[in-house]
Parts: structure tokens; C-alpha cells; sequence
């Protein structure tokens, strides 16, 4: 697996999207203000902001923008194939979602939780 970036679950999209642009001039790789999702690169990193609501919704959890205990970060791993990847993981961690293709995005996903609760992902392009 690679690591590939670190998303960030914003509930004031285009704020961030401006702070992380504007104020912190980082370079805009895709997305823009009003696509609700938007990658970052600065310093050879890449740093992913997403509508945290957009997120919840993938997962098949509830958004409410008062719990406190939702997910806020995320980490994001390309793997070659998610079938296989999935395959060689579901016997070690609970999978939230079975691998899936995100059409919108171009890529097939799964997710599942560390230990500590931290939401990660594991993508392939498709």
C-alpha cells in the first residue's frame, strides 16, 4: 500500500478550501471552490480536503455537524487492486464499506478503522 495523501472532513468546505489556498498558498492539484472536494500539494505532500458530510454518506454513517465524535481525518492508500487488498484484509479488520466503484471520482474504494477508531482508505484508480 501506498500512503498517498491525508484527507482532511471539513463541514465549511469552501472556507478551508480558500484557507488552504489563499492564506497558506498551497497549490491546487484538483478541485476548486464549489466541488466540495480538493487536493493540495505543497513541499512534495499532498494534503486532501472533503465535505465531511459527502464522507459520512460513503460510509453509510450519519452526518450531524454537532457530534463531535465523527470523523475529521482520514487516510487514503492506493493500492494496486482494492479486490485483492480487501481480500488479503477482511480476515484482520472490520471493513465499514465492501469495495465499490466511485464513478463520480474515478476510483474504486473500501474503508475500515485502525484500532484507535482513525478512518482509513484504500483506493485504485479505475
Amino acid at each position: 500500500m501506498e500512503l498517498t495523501h491525508t484527507r482532511l472532513l471539513v463541514d465549511n468546505y469552501k472556507e478551508c478550501f480558500f484557507f488552504y489556498r489563499d492564506v497558506l498558498g498551497f497549490e491546487v492539484s484538483w478541485g476548486d471552490e464549489n466541488s466540495n472536494y480538493a487536493d493540495f500539494t505543497f513541499n512534495g505532500a499532498k494534503l486532501g480536503i472533503f465535505e465531511r458530510k459527502q464522507m459520512t454518506k460513503a460510509i453509510g454513517e450519519i452526518y450531524s455537524a454537532t457530534i463531535d465524535q465523527t470523523d475529521k481525518t482520514a487516510l487514503i492508500f492506493k493500492v494496486p487492486n482494492v479486490d485483492e487488498k480487501y481480500q488479503e484484509l477482511k480476515d484482520k479488520v472490520k471493513f465499514i464499506t465492501e469495495p465499490a466503484e466511485q464513478k463520480d471520482w474515478g476510483i474504486k474504494v473500501a474503508h475500515f478503522r485502525d484500532p484507535a477508531g482513525s478512518l482509513l482508505e484504500i483506493y485504485e484508480n479505475i
